[in-house]
């Protein structure tokens, strides 16, 4: 290792070899409780898509488009078993209902993100999750006494709570992950989205078909009651980062703040808004997360109406089959954080090669799943094959580009991660409507229609991750670095007359010529 990166690094490659305290190090445990956090979070968002299929009185809803023509004629039908609720509510007011948490979130991501920076993450985090959690236990009341729009109301607010999960969880995870764990430990801490659905879809099917207070309810009562449990817990036993943090171990301390900073004195700076917005690596996570997430969403929100329509299985009866491909990407993107990881580790590969290698089986991998899936929806069971592939190789981006904010810049992670998640929740709200337009025409042959919907959701895929791979660095960026801090790093290490790695815009790009 060279003195200049020993300067941005703070330890000697001996020191970072072997860091302390093993598998009971405090940075472990803050990385479970985000990882619970981010399963919280996601229980939270997906609950309602199960429990409004028990909420909606099916039978009373007159619709001019359940009879669809099965365009494979030879396959006997399953009967649908969807049992009748107490509200009376159209498929466009069920939109409303389902679409306004994500409102609600959407509009938070950025404040969160500049408020994280100044005032530490957190209590944000962590009330924002506590405020989620209790207006859980007031959708059933919403519901039944304000209605669509009570109910909306709240959902709205509960995501208003959970704005501050991915922005203030990725500025944490700056603060407590050195460089040489952020592949394992940040899709640790993201795969609890995939767990979170894993959980909540067979759960939330077994509590609207056993719970109590006419069963839907007890969906809200006891996620709430376990975002709350949580929620306090993060605010007792957790601390904003390893500085503050009273009991930590001054040898973990010490490894985690010389790796990140390289020194144990932690400058806060200023956000530099116009060097971030004269970057083209945070461009190119930008559009990767667009990217994924409108792809992502297409599967998320879409695949259980082409089960339906196409495939023609009921989900209600068989949670585990829809939550089949969340739990492929769930154990994919922990394998693949274990590899990357390695290659950076090994020194045969650097951040920048490892993020583009990794992120284009995250991306090229779906798009391509995509574009396969479309030619075989008369083979049930090929076609679910091939999309619980594409979703599982999708947990690629936990340790491409989902990470790579943290190897830009430590400092500014969760302001980048927040501008992004913001811009790429926008898109992913676009997917739903352009496959519901697509595939409300149902004159036209319907296997037809969800081939274009599965076309246009890959060629997104495949173009933000082609976009990322021209414009993406896995190197930390010189507007990171406050003036004078590379002077510190060098004078810790005895490097003095090495100048620290990207201390310049012209430092960058002589190191990325080099790849």
């Amino acid at each position: 290792m060279s003195a200049s990166k020993e300067a941005i690094c703070g330890s000697t490659e001996k020191d970072l070899e072997k860091p302390p305290l093993g598998f009971f190090a405090t940075r472990y445990f803050v990385t479970f409780m985000l990882f619970l956090g981010m399963a919280n979070a996601y229980v939270m968002r997906t609950n309602m898509s199960v429990a409004i299929v028990a909420m909606v009185n099916h039978t009373a809803i007159k619709t001019t488009d359940e009879e669809i023509v099965d365009e494979c004629g030879d396959r006997d039908l399953p009967i649908d078993d969807s049992q009748d609720g107490e509200f009376v509510w159209s498929s466009s007011l069920q939109g409303y209902i389902l679409s306004s948490f994500f409102y609600g979130y959407v509009i938070t991501q950025i404040p969160f993100g500049i408020l994280a920076k100044r005032f530490g993450s957190l209590r944000f985090l962590g009330y924002g999750m506590l405020v989620n959690s209790v207006f859980a236990f007031l959708v059933p009341v919403a519901a039944r006494q304000g209605g669509v729009w009570g109910l909306c109301a709240v959902r709205f607010i509960q995501g208003l709570g959970e704005g501050p999960i991915v922005p203030c969880t990725h500025a944490m995870l700056a603060k407590w992950i050195p460089p040489n764990e952020r592949s394992r430990m940040g899709a640790a801490v993201y795969a609890g989205a995939q767990f979170g659905t894993i959980i909540s879809m067979p759960l939330s099917g077994l509590l609207a078909e056993y719970g109590f207070d006419g069963g839907w309810p007890s969906i809200f009562y006891v996620f709430g009651i376990v975002g709350t449990v949580w929620s306090i817990a993060f605010l007792i036993f957790v601390y904003e980062d390893p500085t503050v943090h009273p009991s930590i171990d001054e040898r973990e301390k010490k490894y985690i703040n010389d790796s990140l900073w390289g020194t144990d004195v932690v400058k806060n700076p200023p956000i530099p808004f116009k060097a971030i917005l004269k970057s083209m690596p945070f461009y190119a996570i930008l559009f990767a997360h667009m990217g994924h997430n409108y792809g992502y969403e297409t599967l998320m929100t879409e695949l259980p109406t082409y089960m339906k329509q196409v495939l023609r299985f009921s989900l209600k009866s068989n949670g585990l089959l829809s939550s089949l491909p969340y739990l492929a990407m769930w154990l994919f993107s922990m394998f693949i954080s274990v590899i990357a990881d390695w290659m950076i580790s090994s020194k045969r590969f650097s951040h920048t090669v490892t993020r583009k290698l990794i992120n284009s089986i995250g991306q090229y991998g779906p798009g391509i799943a995509l574009i396969a899936a479309s030619y075989t929806g008369c083979d049930r069971a090929l076609t679910l094959a091939i999309l619980t592939i594409g979703v599982g190789l999708n947990g690629g981006i936990y340790s491409g580009f989902k990470i790579n904010h943290l190897d830009l810049t430590p400092r500014f992670a969760g302001f980048l991660m927040a501008i992004t998640n913001c811009s790429a929740n926008l898109a992913g709200l676009l997917a739903p409507i352009a496959a519901g337009n697509l595939i409300s025409d149902q004159s036209k042959p319907i296997m037809g229609q969800w081939q274009i919907v599965f076309f246009i959701a890959a060629f997104v895929y495949i173009i933000c991750g082609t976009f990322y791979n021209i414009f993406g660095s896995g190197e930390r960026q010189y507007w990171d670095n406050p003036e004078g801090d590379e002077q510190k790093a060098a004078l810790s290490n005895g490097a003095n007359s090495s100048p620290a790695r990207l201390s310049t815009p012209q430092a960058i790009t002589a190191t990325e010529s080099r790849q």
